[in-house]
């Protein structure tokens, strides 16, 4: 089977699957249309949606929040990452603190961040890059830690610097590590970006969805929960693609190309 079926064709099938089971069990009234509209109804509500500035203002707010949360998360942890994973004194040294501020649920911070940020962007962002920091740093490390020693020692026997070793050696050997870092803190950003918004009112698509929900508006509630879902899909895809460009001088990328 082509890779382009596997990557395109199979996803959008199973959405679709997906969207036409909502709709069998709305119209059949396994669960009743007041508390689940059908799927139908909910992206006609969306399509309304889409016509207006406001939600296209909101989605951009809520893209906002997950680019700069994302990006501050991948400037600290894959720095960090380097100098850990480098060196096993300082790997040994900060595995505690990582291992007690991992587990700490993000979410659990909001009350923290009304108290000292307040209800604003900057919560937003920092949520957002607390939880897409942590996979990103852990991916890293064990990335550069993987680095194949004996590459290193003919790096040396080069006298090549430890700047020029790293650049030559560390990085393309850590790089897809990292690429798998950066996926999987793409989506817990958007994750937290939205939390935020939805539980501390922080502008957009978040806050939409808690001010419909005040007026009992299901069919927007769903509408923008659908909105959110293929925000997520769409930055799967960027990110994919972008993973891809980046590695595609490693052999798996060339296997698959081929």
């Amino acid at each position: 089977m082509p890779d382009w079926v596997v990557s395109v064709v199979v996803p959008v099938l199973s959405v679709l699957a997906a969207l036409g089971l909502w709709e069998l069990i709305s119209r059949t009234e396994v669960i009743s249309q007041r508390d689940l509209p059908a799927m139908s109804t909910t992206v006609q509500a969306l399509w309304s949606m889409v016509q207006t500035s406001a939600f296209w203002t909101a989605l951009g707010e809520t893209v906002r929040g997950w680019a700069i949360g994302l990006g501050l998360a991948a400037a600290l942890a894959i720095p960090i990452g380097i100098a850990l994973g480098s060196s096993d004194f300082a790997a040994s040294a900060f595995r505690v603190p990582i291992e007690f501020l991992r587990p700490i649920p993000s979410a659990a911070l909001i009350p923290l961040l009304f108290l000292t940020l307040g209800t604003n962007l900057k919560s937003e962002v920092f949520l957002a890059t607390f939880g897409a920091f942590w996979p990103l740093l852990v991916q890293t490390m064990y990335g550069v830690h993987d680095v194949d020693p004996i590459a290193i020692d003919t790096a040396r026997s080069f006298r090549l610097g430890r700047l020029e070793r790293l650049y030559r050696v560390t990085l393309p050997s850590a790089l897809p590590y990292i690429m798998t870092g950066v996926r999987i803190s793409s989506t817990v950003a958007l994750i937290l970006a939205f939390t935020a918004e939805l539980f501390m009112g922080t502008p957009g698509l978040g806050q939409s969805l808690n001010q419909v929900e005040t007026f009992g508006l299901n069919d927007q509630i769903y509408a923008l929960a659908l909105a959110t879902g293929f925000l997520g899909v769409a930055i799967h895809f960027a990110v994919t693609a972008l993973e891809k460009r980046v590695l595609r001088w490693h052999p798996s990328q060339r296997k698959g190309t081929a």
